[in-house]
């Protein structure tokens, strides 16, 4: 049995039994059964209901919304922002779908040559609690769009979330079973990545989650995607403009209560801005307005479950130990945890070597640019950087240089439809979205006539 519980309230929400192992197999098997005929839809069939989908997105938005906020604690004006960007997501693919999987020709000594791209079948996606209508759609979309079908694995705390995005796309007409939610636990994935119904995964989650489902992966060779955890740092020079670099920063720290592993978490300052820079931000944070997750005013919610909260407070007190000092906030109350400015962090602290997912910065100060770099990339997690100068020559350094799936220049990272997205190192491998996102779970197969 899973609850879904309100991390503001406490309230129990819904409880939930997981599907018997029977019924699991009979999903994977429908899923198998209905794939030959929803790639056999044209393209142009499949967009329409794609199309169809974003609409329902839109005219449901409040209800979702207010879903998303009493089961995760997504303050309310940012849930609204997120089912509009699943929206926007469902709109990309219908106006860029054909251009993506449209065969590409190679000029060779044959008379027609080229490279096509087929699905592959029944696709598992594990998704995290997180962002519970983004994670999904980013990935469902465009792997439905390429004619693939989808089970989904979602996070139990987030389940009526689920069952929200089932009813999304059997209103909008999808086919039964091209887009199943399985309400199973974590002792129930092995069994469905070990059925050779199932072709490939996706996963949106931790490292150790990646480790593992890679592991099951690995040994029934199935294809896999990952998008793991994050340490992106935000790196700030002398010449960046300040009020603006302020105002980016405390975005890309704190929206989503910082649970976001694109979230950049440890501020690197040059020495020369430092302490201007570190005074203001630490008034600003200390201005933030916490409460109620559902008042449209409040921007600092609470964390969804309170092992995080109790996991960050325990990061943020060893760091301490080890030196570093509190700008601001770091009060615990159950799922409420103070937004938090930690000062004068070293590379050994754990609120610089793990990943803190909550609302809390670490600011360590640099004196160069290559210092800057070595900073950045002393971190497992590869997800994202973001540099904040207006100097065109060392931009064009840094980027090369920092070991990163994505670097942005004087903002702050994020996903977008029309750019590739994911990690190296222990931030996975693999890409979601743009038509690189697309394209990772179709057979890219050559096709060459003498």
């Amino acid at each position: 049995m899973y609850a879904s519980i309100n991390p503001y309230s406490g309230a129990i929400l819904k409880e939930f039994t997981p599907v018997t192992e029977q019924d699991l197999h009979k999903k994977i098997a429908a899923s198998q059964e209905a794939f030959p005929q929803w790639r056999k839809i044209p393209l142009s069939g499949r967009l329409a209901l794609i199309d169809r989908l974003g609409s329902a997105l839109l005219a449901q938005k409040e209800e979702l919304s207010r879903a998303m906020t009493a089961e995760m604690g997504k303050p309310i004006s940012q849930a609204r922002a997120e089912i509009e960007k699943c929206a926007w997501v469902c709109r990309y693919y219908v106006e860029q779908a054909a251009a993506h999987l449209s065969p590409r020709k190679v000029v060779t000594e044959a008379s027609d040559s080229y490279v096509r791209y087929d699905p592959l079948g029944p696709l598992l996606a594990i998704m995290p609690w997180n962002y519970p209508f983004w994670q999904v759609f980013r990935f469902a979309v465009p792997a439905l769009a390429a004619g693939n079908t989808v089970l989904l694995k979602h996070a139990p705390n987030v389940w009526i979330c689920a069952g929200m995005i089932q009813e999304l796309f059997d209103a909008a007409g999808f086919p039964p079973a091209a887009f199943q939610n399985l309400y199973i636990g974590e002792a129930q994935v092995p069994a469905v990545i070990a059925s050779p119904h199932v072709k490939a995964v996706t996963l949106t989650g931790s490292t150790r989650a990646g480790k593992a489902v890679g592991a099951l992966c690995g040994a029934h060779l199935k294809k896999m995607v990952m998008e793991l955890g994050g340490s992106n740092a935000l790196i700030v020079f002398p010449d960046a403009d300040m009020d603006e670099t302020l105002r980016v920063c405390m975005d890309a720290r704190f929206q989503n209560t910082g649970q976001s592993c694109i979230a950049g978490k440890r501020l690197l300052l040059h020495s020369e801005i430092a302490e201007e820079f570190t005074s203001r931000l630490v008034t600003e944070v200390g201005n933030l307005r916490c409460g109620d997750p559902s008042d449209p005013q409040t921007y600092i919610g609470v964390l969804a479950r309170e092992e995080i909260a109790e996991n960050l407070e325990r990061q943020m007190k060893e760091s301490i130990e080890m030196g570093a000092t509190l700008g601001c906030g770091g009060r615990r109350d159950g799922t409420f945890f103070q937004p938090a400015v930690l000062l004068g962090v070293t590379p050994q602290m754990p609120v610089f070597n793990e990943e803190t997912f909550g609302p809390m910065l670490a600011v360590t100060p640099f004196d160069s640019e290559e210092a800057a770099v070595l900073l950045s990339n002393q971190s497992m997690y590869g997800l994202g950087a973001s540099v904040f100068t207006k100097d065109s020559s060392r931009i064009q350094r840094m980027v090369p240089a920092l070991e990163e799936g994505a670097v942005f220049v004087n903002s702050l990272v994020k996903s977008d439809p029309r750019l590739p997205f994911g990690g190296v190192g222990a931030s996975g491998y693999g890409r979601e979205l743009a038509a690189e996102g697309i394209r990772e779970f179709t057979n890219v197969k050559t096709v060459y006539i003498h």
